[in-house]
């Protein structure tokens, strides 16, 4: 007896995470449900900056443009003495963008305009989630999970393949599963809420008592939006009037004024700051991403664009072993990605020592350029390499087409394909394959390096082909005379060919 499935894949959650895996499954043809226990969408800014690895992200799943056009750049921030003076700084350090690495500021996009423009990518796509449905419980076995929801149309159990916890720091799904959440709650509890408020310029983060870690508060002007974003922490201890009332008064008591005036309160919330990492990413037929793994303080704006990293990193491998390839290529997960938050766990802890130091400037550390899987075991290199290496982000290039039309390396990525470059090879000593999409450069290659841009990121010898994964880093690097190593590679990761091109 067969198993009959309501979908490959149940998300249970519809924040960042599971939105980006949505939106990455819907453009496969991977069938899905994406659940989300609240009734409405989040209404909060928690998450509001996207980092150049998030935006490059966002290029590929068709809504960078709409993300900036409801965003914007963070503004300088104002830092006021005692007496009322104050000095203005970047709050990021400034580097032009470069032919490899095309974004290199941060995005201010609140939360919930993000999660707003990946729903209408989603619908474009032919899904939406499904609100006020909520996962109650599951059991899995070797073949599928079945998984009981409760939502506006009472009770139901659906059979699917794989179940995504996508459901945040108190994650139902890790907790059925027992997996463990260690780490520490940081000692500091906060207020973020987004508000209305007179009194005070859009044109800089301004930013009160910084440093003092009982008394500092500060207002960020949310940009695409009227509203500002205001933080500052709170005791351990006790209730906090969250009331425009009450937040207006807690203003005035720790900058000393009265014209401050806080009109109303679109969203707020009291959080202890914690540091935690799941001890597994994976149970048999179950993942966590995003918050559900791992639980971040907000300094830096690492939380929500490592979340949006691990969905855009499992997506492609789901879809690729409902299509046949091997379980082992949905093992590379935890391998790639619980490493990643582990660092970015203890850089959110370290600038939030910093913070506390009132030391604010963010460099490249935050901007997750850097990020690769050099230890993963899709990571081939066949012989070693110097320069760019497998498991490094694979850097963007403006070259042209061999028609003349100018093109970027981003662009022959863009989609769920992956992407194979030869450099001064043999076009047919590699099979074509569903999946795959094969460019050359050189003698009769259909794209070229007028500018050397490539080259110079990429620093390839002739007779080399480089491997480019469905999420943008590099999966191998073999030279011609090691094509067998490619063909097995692609092989494992379920690109067959169909035929060869010698005959």
């Amino acid at each position: 007896m067969t198993d009959k499935f309501a979908a490959d894949v149940l998300i249970c959650g519809a924040g960042a995470a599971g939105l980006t895996l949505a939106i990455d499954l819907a453009r496969r043809g991977i069938s899905f449900r994406l659940i989300e226990k609240m009734e409405d969408p989040f209404r909060g800014s928690r998450g509001k900056g996207i980092q150049p690895r998030t935006q490059e992200v966002f290029e590929d799943l068709g809504i960078l443009d709409r993300i900036v056009s409801v965003g914007g750049v963070y503004p300088p921030q104002r830092d006021y003495r005692a007496d009322g003076s104050f000095t203005d700084s970047d709050v990021v350090e400034h580097e032009d963008p470069t032919p490899a690495e095309p974004y290199h500021l941060p995005l201010m996009v609140p939360q919930f305009l993000t999660e707003g423009v990946m729903r209408e990518r989603l619908l474009e796509l032919g899904h939406r989630p499904e609100f006020g449905s909520e996962l109650v419980g599951f059991e899995q076995d070797a073949n599928g999970v079945s998984a009981r929801l409760n939502g506006k149309h009472g009770d139901e159990t659906i059979r699917v393949r794989w179940l995504i916890g996508a459901d945040g720091g108190r994650s139902f799904v890790r907790r059925a599963l027992d997996i463990g959440f260690p780490g520490k709650t940081l000692g500091i509890r906060a207020i973020v809420a987004d508000v209305t408020l007179s009194g005070l310029s859009r044109d800089v983060w301004h930013r009160f008592v910084e440093g003092d870690m009982e008394r500092q508060i500060s207002f960020c002007p949310l940009a695409g939006t009227d509203l500002f974003q205001m933080q500052g922490p709170i005791p351990l201890e006790g209730e906090v009037d969250l009331s425009a009332v009450g937040l207006t008064a807690l203003v005035a008591e720790r900058t000393g004024r009265d014209d401050i005036r806080i009109q109303s309160v679109s969203w707020a919330s009291a959080f202890a700051m914690n540091a935690r990492l799941a001890d597994r990413y994976r149970i048999g037929r179950v993942f966590l991403v995003g918050d559900a793994a791992h639980a971040h303080p907000p300094t830096g704006g690492q939380g929500l664009n490592t979340s949006v990293q691990d969905a855009y990193n499992l997506g492609w491998k789901l879809a690729a072993v409902a299509s046949g390839a091997p379980d082992v290529v949905l093992d590379s997960y935890e391998e790639e990605r619980r490493p990643v938050a582990a660092a970015m766990l203890g850089l959110a802890t370290k600038l939030l020592a910093a913070h506390k130091r009132g030391e604010m400037r963010r460099g490249r550390e935050v901007r997750q350029l850097d990020i690769g899987y050099p230890e993963s075991s899709l990571a081939v290199e066949e012989p070693a390499q110097q320069g760019l290496f497998a498991g490094d982000r694979a850097p963007d290039a403006p070259v042209r087409g061999a028609a003349g039309q100018p093109k970027r390396l981003f662009e022959l990525f863009r989609g769920p394909h992956w992407t194979l470059i030869g450099f001064d090879v043999d076009r047919t000593c590699v099979s074509t394959r569903p999946g795959l999409h094969i460019h050359t450069l050189g003698s009769r290659g259909d794209i070229l390096d007028a500018n050397a841009h490539l080259h110079a990121a990429y620093a390839l010898p002739p007779s080399n082909w480089v491997l480019v994964r469905p999420d943008g880093y590099v999966g191998a690097i073999v030279s011609s005379d090691n094509a067998d190593v490619l063909e097995r590679y692609l092989e494992r990761v379920g690109l067959r060919a169909e035929y060869s091109n010698h005959g």
